[in-house]
């Protein structure tokens, strides 16, 4: 959860404990049984910066939008979301050369909001105005202007397109069909057996709040 990645910052950042103590190093995982790193590795951005408050942010938001809008009522489909996301990028981190994937679990989850929201008109510190699909390319444009490496938006981008395709695009297709499904234990752990059908939602593409990243529906 969004708490325990702060939790576990904030004890980085405070020395009661150490990076090293974090990052993803799959020989320590699987020779040296510490398994701990599979979680942790997600969960840890940095020293108290523009970079850590920039990714807290959009965290936040963007997971809040994704939970309150498209996947409202279905909290079991939202957690194997972070599930399936986490597999895929800890297989692609057995072949790169990346030490933390927090950040690029932050961009999948804007990949997976913009493209559900294709007609949002997004804000950009007031520099830039494109449609919601373009957002996690210019953050990717952003990071790489700020000295940071584009192999973890990059790798945020891959899985977060595969998963929209999985989910929202291939069951959608001649001959598709639904290749992710939920597992039952989830669904008995997290969904509520009934809803409200009365419940009225605001928008999801309305972020508001900061104007990094603000969406607004075109012709709105």
């Amino acid at each position: 959860s969004l708490a325990q990645r702060k939790r576990v910052t904030y004890l980085g950042v405070y020395k009661l404990i150490t990076p090293f103590q974090l990052y993803f190093n799959p020989e320590l995982i699987f020779k040296h049984f510490q398994v701990w790193r599979l979680i942790t590795n997600y969960l840890f951005f940095g020293p108290v910066g523009f970079n850590f408050l920039f990714n807290m942010i959009f965290l936040y938001r963007y997971c809040r939008m994704l939970e309150e809008g498209s996947f409202r009522g279905r909290t079991a489909d939202f957690v194997f979301m972070f599930l399936f996301g986490g597999l895929l990028m800890t297989l692609f981190g057995l072949f790169v050369n990346l030490v933390f994937l927090g950040q690029a679990f932050t961009i999948m989850l804007v990949y997976v909001w913009s493209r559900r929201n294709p007609y949002v008109r997004m804000n950009f510190f007031g520099l830039l105005i494109f449609q919601a699909p373009f957002l996690p390319w210019v953050l990717m444009g952003f990071s790489l202007l700020l000295g940071n490496s584009i192999i973890v938006d990059l790798l945020g981008i891959a899985v977060g397109h595969i998963y929209f395709f999985l989910e929202d695009v291939f069951p959608n297709q001649p001959g598709g069909g639904r290749l992710l499904r939920t597992p039952s234990v989830l669904k008995a752990i997290f969904d509520t057996p009934e809803d409200d059908p009365n419940y009225n939602p605001l928008p999801e593409e309305r972020p508001g709040g900061f104007a990094w990243g603000e969406g607004q529906r075109l012709g709105g």
